[in-house]
């Protein structure tokens, strides 16, 4: 029997609403850019892109109460409120037809971003890591199965800081539905039970300052208050 050479850290893992149970988290799948509002504000044509992704850690996933650290490197920490799906059966190469079978359940997340941290490697055509994939990058409420709130396909997307309003949308307003996410991510990569997938996030995103108190959430799914440290 191997043994390993040190001991292995715990597996990251978010909360089920309303019990003791815990959903292992394999890896964070987030989409670029998935409502035409924000793509605009990014400047980019929504009407052209297919999905694109970018990954953060699972462990990046920290639970969205609290206070939430302001990362180093950074003068431009930015919001981005999104769907956060939970996949509950692996797949590859999926029809949209049978892409929600694969969902286990939702919460309500934060795609934190060190915007500058990204512009700078936007500019110098590298890679959006350290601009995305930091220590606790990913706040996550507790997730809902689906056997309790369905699939949530309409419903208010919001954000709010310091109790003023931020972000605006609605879960219709995806250019890329979660069905059409899923089976379009499978065509690259097998996805497996404990993959998450961060699905965009609506227009008005910005910066954060230390004290900031941002209260968000998703109709139908869940909501969040967390504190900037």
């Amino acid at each position: 029997m191997s043994e390993f050479v040190i001991a292995p850290v715990a597996t990251p893992s978010l909360a089920v609403a309303g019990t003791s149970s815990r959903f292992p988290i394999r890896r964070v799948f987030c989409v670029g850019r998935n409502y035409s509002d924000h793509a605009r504000e990014m400047g980019h044509d929504p009407d052209r892109e297919p999905p694109f992704f970018f990954m953060k850690p699972a462990d990046a996933v920290v639970p969205a109460e609290g206070q939430i650290a302001y990362p180093p490197l950074t003068e431009d920490l930015h919001h981005e409120i999104e769907l956060v799906v939970a996949i509950g059966k692996g797949g590859v190469n999926i029809n949209p037809q049978d892409a929600l079978t694969h969902v286990w359940g939702y919460g309500v997340g934060l795609d934190l971003t060190r915007r500058d941290l990204q512009a700078q490697a936007k500019k110098m055509g590298r890679p959006w890591e350290w601009a995305k994939a930091f220590d606790a990058s990913a706040p996550a409420t507790p997730l809902h199965p689906v056997s309790q709130i369905g699939h949530p396909e309409a419903g208010a997307i919001w954000l709010d800081v310091n109790g003023e309003s931020r972000q605006r949308g609605d879960l219709a307003d995806q250019i890329w539905a979660v069905r059409d996410v899923i089976a379009y991510l499978s065509q690259s990569v097998g996805i497996k039970a404990g993959d998450l997938i961060y699905t965009g996030t609506p227009a008005g995103v910005g910066a954060l300052q230390r004290g900031d108190v941002v209260t968000a959430g998703i109709e139908g799914v869940a909501e969040l208050r967390v504190t900037i440290g």
